[in-house]
């Protein structure tokens, strides 16, 4: 039986976790919770079987940049989500250049949003699976 998918999301706002609470139903993962980038960073070396991160890029004790900079010391891998109401042209520049893997505006456009989680699974399926000759 494949490993359970593991969904870190680093969101300071609690409504907006409810939010990606209820959205997410549809898909078997466990979601975690962080209430800024401090705690991100603290839970995934706590349990590196996280899959992926949705990272606010504004939150209080450590912002979102900060805290994938700090990810990125210790895991160069894991895949992690941009979450922002600020996506202007620059501010996606300097996201996809800061260790982001990719990014979703605010509001977040549901399509896209579960079509990054599925990619995601599908990935780390297949990693899981023999190769075949």
């Amino acid at each position: 039986m494949p490993e359970k998918f593991i969904m870190l999301i680093a969101e300071d706002d609690i409504i907006s976790f409810e939010l990606y609470k209820v959205r997410l139903e549809e898909f078997d993962l466990d979601l975690l919770h962080a209430k800024n980038g401090k705690i991100a960073v603290d839970m995934l070396k706590e349990n590196p079987n996280i899959d992926l991160i949705l990272m606010d890029i504004r939150m209080p004790v450590l912002n979102g940049y900060d805290a994938t900079k700090q990810i990125r010391e210790f895991n160069s891998e894991i895949p992690i989500i941009a979450q922002t109401a600020f996506a202007l042209i620059p501010e996606q520049k300097k996201i996809l250049e800061s260790g982001f893997t990719d990014f979703l505006p605010k509001p977040i456009e549901e399509e896209k949003f579960f079509g990054m989680i599925k990619k995601f699974m599908i990935e780390k399926q297949n990693k899981g699976c023999p190769k075949s000759p």
